[in-house]
């Protein structure tokens, strides 16, 4: 089963989504350079705290606490030492470029809790095959946002589609390490529908991805904390359609891969990325 990952810092909404059967709660305490990337896209810009990470941690029973540090810098050493010590069971390091970053960030660490290097800019990307060697590496995560931009796209599933992503998922597989990559919207919604993404992962053998801004909108008819939507429901949407998808035929399996890249290639005609 795929493990869904939500965006939150209220310690009741994290609480609710391990119950709805979310898998990852993810604090987000990454600002340096953030909005000057995204600050124009329709993007989540977080603003977690260190103490979100203490009051999310103290709620959750099951699911597993990730955090998103800074960029390696020269406060890197002091920011891994609060998120282990307010509970972190992952740490993800963003927007490193070289595998030394890696290296540094895992010595760091110190086998303490798992890290996850996120891949988002083409550099990082291409020595792959360096990164799943480095000890203390235990999983990967590619962030098509930022690698979009990174990589002077228009729009963020584009390296998917064209085979990038893919070819680094070969890469990620061969080593035997899990990993997961960008987002996925509910099911029939979204630029990209949600069961439309959700083929893709299961192809190329992804075991996680996070949920979209999607999820923080309000439901008709659900107004229970502040998420504002039946979290249950919209995932059992998925999971259900997770079962389906299972199921394809070779021949299915090209057809949706097509039929995304269509959409994209759409969405991209339409000039409104």
């Amino acid at each position: 089963m795929i493990k869904y990952i939500l965006v939150t810092n209220d310690p009741q909404v994290a609480k609710y989504a391990e119950a709805s059967g979310v898998g990852r709660v993810f604090v987000d305490l990454e600002v340096i350079g953030k909005q000057e990337r995204q600050g124009h896209l329709d993007t989540l810009i977080s603003n977690h705290s260190i103490e979100d990470v203490y009051r999310v941690k103290a709620k959750l029973t099951r699911a597993d606490l990730l955090v998103r540090l800074n960029p390696m810098h020269v406060n890197t050493v002091l920011e891994v030492e609060e998120a282990i010590l307010a509970g972190a069971d992952l740490l993800m390091l963003p927007m490193f470029r070289t595998v030394d970053e890696i290296q540094e960030f895992s010595r760091l660490v110190d086998g303490r809790v798992k890290i996850v290097p996120l891949v988002e800019t083409y550099d990082a990307a291409v020595v792959m095959s360096d990164i799943v060697t480095v000890t203390g590496v235990d999983e990967i995560y590619i962030g098509l946002n930022d690698l979009h931009l990174d990589m002077g796209l228009k729009f963020m599933f584009e390296p998917l589609v064209s085979g990038f992503v893919e070819q680094l998922a070969d890469i990620i597989r061969s080593s035997g390490k899990p990993f997961g990559f960008g987002g996925i919207a509910r099911y029939g919604e979204g630029i990209i529908p949600g069961e439309l993404v959700l083929g893709e992962h299961l192809r190329l053998g992804s075991s996680s991805v996070m949920l979209s801004r999607t999820f923080h909108r309000k439901s008709e008819g659900f107004a229970e904390f502040k998420l504002k939507v039946d979290l249950e429901m919209e995932l059992k949407k998925l999971s259900d359609a997770e079962e389906q998808l299972k199921t394809r035929s070779a021949a299915q399996v090209l057809a949706d891969k097509q039929r995304l890249s269509d959409v994209v290639t759409q969405y991209l005609a339409q000039g409104q990325y």
